[in-house]
């Protein structure tokens, strides 16, 4: 019988590490976890983690013996441990190390703790296994995906009446400089604004005004970071939900994420959970949903999990993907979804994790995305989201702009007030490109154009520059002749929706390519 990966990981990581693994016996007696820490975060991470994976696993106690079946619920708890138990198996041998040159008291007290940690996950380790493979045969072996990870950006923070966040790494002048990564980046934004949320319009300190929750949450502002970003709380069962209705088999969804605090003391369990689903209750969903949840732990490499619920029947998908974004998500991650049809896809910054052909296995039935936060410090360790971004698509750029000889898209972003890309909307510029090489007689006129704020000379001249900044990156990333390219501004004056409304700003913020 093959094993899931990180069981056999952990099991040979404490056979070397001297414990011997025999028949799985019930306990009864519940392990005690330990009272004092001994001041080495890395060990007394690991204690604590691995007693919480412990208390997961000891209510089935007895279940193996009384041949006693396994609900739903039960697979996604033994998963979930299965998961966790991998990131606790990376971390271990950094502990040993850490060991080294304490004093004999502090080191007794630390391999005391130590024991009783390793005891406790062998416990774990043979009941879920035994469970899982026992009494739950039909267990499918978690998804392994390979990933790529990104170089890591330092982000400190300071203690501050008002939360001071260092602002991410600012595009430099050179086009090229800083986007290069996302070159091969294929996701597209849907073409038609359904929701954006950047919180523009809802006081600092007030709930947002376009959201409902069953707990709190408040727009907070940042001294060194651009805009308002709302905060989730941390608690039980809390929902925070957009107001967005009758979702299209066809969107995308994107966000931002801020995050202060997190560090190696942030728990394995700590995640963001983003779920489309039937209802707009705070609770998953009556009869069907799908969730995806991002790992914030940072003491090992944990994985996003991806979880679909259809019919009351559950679904066949319940999976742990390796995801190695400790890094991510304490810079400033830009989160992007497509749902096309029954197809979901996931990216962090650049990189695609998730790609699932039939993820949404009933269409039309999902129509509300909820978000909440698991396992964070109060106080220490928030979490916050800025430009939701929720758009129909489907549409393939290259094709109409082939069979059209014009595109028109809102999803080339730029930051605030400037002409600097964000890399995120070098989805589309491929695109372009793609076209560019595949026709070599095509020639292009981009053209910008943005909303009303601001005075319509400066409008004018920020349009001009937006549109060379996407010629520029053509030439550059993509090698298109300039040749072939013209730019020009329209500035605020061919508005396509309500420039008073938010929604409206950003279905206004668009560039156009049209065929010369």
């Amino acid at each position: 019988m093959k094993f899931p990966q990180c069981v056999c990981r952990i099991i040979t990581l404490y056979v070397v590490a001297g414990l011997f693994i025999s028949t799985t016996q019930a306990q009864t007696k519940q392990l005690k976890r330990p009272k004092n820490t001994i001041g080495v975060s890395s060990v007394d991470i690991f204690v604590s983690e691995s007693f919480d994976i412990y208390e997961k696993v000891y209510k089935y106690d007895g279940y193996v013996k009384a041949k006693k079946p396994l609900e739903d619920e039960d697979f996604n708890t033994l998963e979930s441990a299965l998961s966790d138990l991998e990131g606790l198996s990376d971390s271990a041998p950094d502990i040993l190390g850490d060991l080294e040159g304490l004093s004999v008291i502090t080191h007794g007290r630390a391999t005391l703790n130590m024991n009783k940690a390793k005891k406790a996950l062998k416990y774990s380790i043979l009941t879920a296994k035994d469970l899982l493979f026992g009494v739950g045969k039909n267990t499918k072996e978690p998804q392994k995906v390979n990933t790529d990870t990104s170089t890591p950006i330092n982000n400190n923070s300071e203690n501050e009446s008002v939360p001071s966040i260092a602002a991410p790494n600012v595009i430099p002048s050179n086009v090229s400089d800083g986007l290069e990564a996302y070159s091969k980046y294929d996701f597209v934004p849907g073409d038609k604004v359904l929701f954006f949320e950047d919180f523009s319009q809802d006081f600092v300190g007030d709930f947002p005004s376009k959201w409902n929750t069953n707990a709190s949450g408040e727009v907070v502002k940042f001294n060194k970071i651009d805009g308002n970003w709302f905060e989730f709380k941390p608690g039980y069962n809390i929902y925070y939900i957009p107001d967005v209705k009758n979702l299209p088999e066809d969107y995308t969804i994107e966000f931002d994420i801020l995050t202060q605090g997190i560090s190696q003391k942030t728990s394995s369990t700590a995640r963001l959970n983003l779920v489309i689903s039937d209802n707009d209750k705070f609770d998953a969903g009556s009869e069907h949903y799908v969730s995806a949840s991002l790992p914030f732990g940072q003491f090992g490499v944990f994985n996003i999990r991806m979880s679909n619920y259809f019919n009351r029947g559950g679904g066949d998908i319940n999976s742990a993907i390796k995801a190695d974004i400790r890094n991510e998500v304490k810079n400033q991650p830009h989160i992007a979804i497509s749902v096309t049809k029954q197809r979901y896809r996931l990216w962090v910054n650049q990189t695609k994790y998730v790609d699932i052909p039939r993820f949404i296995e009933e269409l039309n039935v999902l129509n509300y995305i909820k978000f909440h936060i698991n396992n964070f410090k109060d106080g220490e360790e928030r979490v916050f989201i800025r430009n939701l971004k929720v758009a129909e698509g489907g549409v393939d750029l290259r094709r109409k702009l082939l069979s059209e000889g014009k595109i028109s898209t809102n999803g080339i972003l730029f930051d605030s007030g400037s002409a600097n890309i964000q890399p995120q909307s070098l989805g589309i510029v491929r695109q372009i490109s793609q076209v560019l090489m595949q026709d070599d007689t095509i020639k292009l006129n981009i053209i910008g154009h943005t909303d009303a704020d601001g005075s319509e000379a400066d409008n004018l001249k920020l349009s001009k520059a937006r549109a060379e900044a996407v010629k520029e990156a053509l030439k550059v990333i993509y090698k298109v002749s300039g040749s072939r390219l013209e730019a020009v501004g329209k500035g605020e004056s061919e508005p396509v929706d309500d420039n008073s409304t938010v929604a409206g700003k950003a279905q206004n913020r668009r560039v156009e390519f049209v065929k010369i």
